[in-house]
């Protein structure tokens, strides 16, 4: 593969650490007082409700609604492991994965939000482009400790 610059797996490695960064400040940017004190899923709640989906709503119930604070945490906590993964290339497959599925959750929960809808859609769109490109072959701790060599 020829390109200007960087190599190929250096253009997919600037494609992981831009999908970590956006990650890092999906975590940054929350207010974490109002969410962990239960705003964000309390947020969810509301959308989940009213969604066209009664499988979405069934789900909600199931997993989330019961356990509001661990499932803040977990959310929070995994943009905040996805982005450090990515940015560093630190078990990327699995981060592109998870992310990925993450992703897709947002999706299939924000289908009514055109600009939520877009924002995720990109996302799963790098993490699949990064997963199937391999995009920890360069600049990532992956790499450097042999892991997931190809």
């Amino acid at each position: 593969m020829r390109s200007a610059l960087l190599s190929g797996a250096e253009w997919f490695a600037v494609l992981r650490i831009g999908l970590g960064l956006w990650w890092l400040e999906s975590w940054r940017h929350k207010d974490k007082k109002q969410w962990f004190g239960g705003g964000g899923i309390q947020w969810a709640a509301g959308v989940a409700e009213k969604h066209r989906w009664p499988v979405v709503r069934r789900g909600f119930d199931t997993v989330v609604a019961p356990r509001p604070r661990l499932m803040a945490y977990v959310v929070a906590y995994a943009e905040l492991a996805l982005g450090l993964g990515l940015v560093l290339g630190f078990l990327t497959p699995i981060a592109l994965a998870a992310g990925f599925l993450l992703n897709m959750i947002y999706l299939t929960l924000m289908i009514h939000d055109w600009a939520e809808q877009g924002q995720n859609l990109m996302m799963a769109l790098i993490s699949a482009v990064g997963l199937f490109a391999l995009c920890w072959q360069s600049w990532s701790l992956d790499s450097a400790l042999g892991l997931f060599a190809s």
